[in-house]
């Protein structure tokens, strides 16, 4: 049996929930068994989960945060359905949890998974190494195996089906954190980690009072907004906003980056973005290197240029 973690929000399950389940399903497949889901908090029926690939899903009514609870739930549901492959995605949640499960397990893991497992000679992973300038083949001979799934390295399936649901609640221990008070920070538009477009923007916009274009043309794309960890040092732009190797990788369809010089560290977190577009008065600048479109100037004469562009294509809809 495949198990997949997906974590839902406040009862809602993000685009990456569904890829990771359609994930664990495709490799389901491949060796002829199921996938099964484990979620936790609250949740409306299936979730949606079953036209993902889950034939099943593992209910918990606990809305812990802590990841050693977390972790006495996942062995628990594995050892429930005997898995021997264990899915989560390359998020804060699969980071701190996926190591911990494949320790008690004795599993192997591959962190950052880009594909299927290749079985055609043993369980073979992609991922990518040296801040995503090359991809490494890793073998996996252990018995259970632990992945973690990069976001938007997958595309959801679907095919109607529902799940049937059915409660667990193990006995996950006391919590060793405790959270006193969680602040939901409102944030119109696209989430970050979900965006097919993405626009983002370094010091060479100046300051803070000048994102207003860079939202803008967000804005007109439908895209979401990010930055350079730079610019969320000095406090121009929030932290979850800031992509790159200390901070997100995303994989969206388009990135626009706009007065980034390109840095390896700012590469690592969105080099597998399928289409790269740079924006720098420096012809020299790193970032050229790796984008598909670039354009030599300065981003304070170039961006309303191409928003009026925008809003015109926009308009003729």
């Amino acid at each position: 049996m495949v198990l997949v973690f997906a974590d839902n929000h406040h009862g809602k399950f993000p685009k990456s929930s569904f890829e990771v389940v359609s994930y664990g399903a495709a490799l389901a497949k491949q060796l002829g068994t199921e996938v099964v889901a484990i979620t936790c908090g609250s949740i409306s029926g299936d979730g949606g989960l079953g036209v993902a690939g889950a034939k099943k899903v593992l209910h918990s009514g606990a809305n812990t945060s802590d990841s050693q609870q977390m972790t006495r739930l996942i062995i628990a549901a594995a050892e429930n359905i005997n898995a021997q492959v264990i899915i989560f995605l390359h998020d804060e949640a699969g980071k701190l949890v996926a190591p911990r499960v494949a320790a008690r397990l004795d599993a192997g893991i591959v962190p950052g998974a880009i594909s299927l497992p290749d079985l055609s000679s043993g369980f073979v992973v992609k991922k990518n190494v040296f801040s995503g300038k090359a991809i490494a083949e890793v073998n996996v001979s252990t018995g259970k195996k632990v992945i973690t799934v990069l976001p938007n390295s997958f595309a959801i399936a679907s095919d109607g089906s529902v799940a049937t649901v059915e409660t667990f609640n193990p006995d996950l221990g006391q919590p060793r954190i405790k959270v006193l008070e969680v602040k939901t920070e409102s944030k119109e538009g696209v989430p970050l980690g979900e965006a097919e477009i993405v626009v983002s923007a370094g010091r060479g916009m100046k300051g803070p009072e000048h994102w207003e274009m860079v939202e803008e043309l967000a804005k007109q794309l439908g895209a979401a907004t990010a930055c350079s960890r730079p610019v969320a040092d000095i406090g121009w732009r929030p932290h979850h906003e800031h992509v790159g190797q200390t901070g997100l990788t995303i994989r969206p369809n388009l990135y626009i980056a706009i007065g980034i010089s390109g840095a390896i560290q700012h590469l690592a977190g969105v080099n597998g973005s399928k289409t790269i577009v740079v924006i720098n008065k420096d012809a020299e600048a790193p970032f050229f290197k790796a984008a598909d479109y670039g354009i030599v100037g300065d981003a304070f004469e170039v961006l309303p240029k191409i928003i009026e562009a925008a809003k015109l294509f926009n308009a003729s809809k």
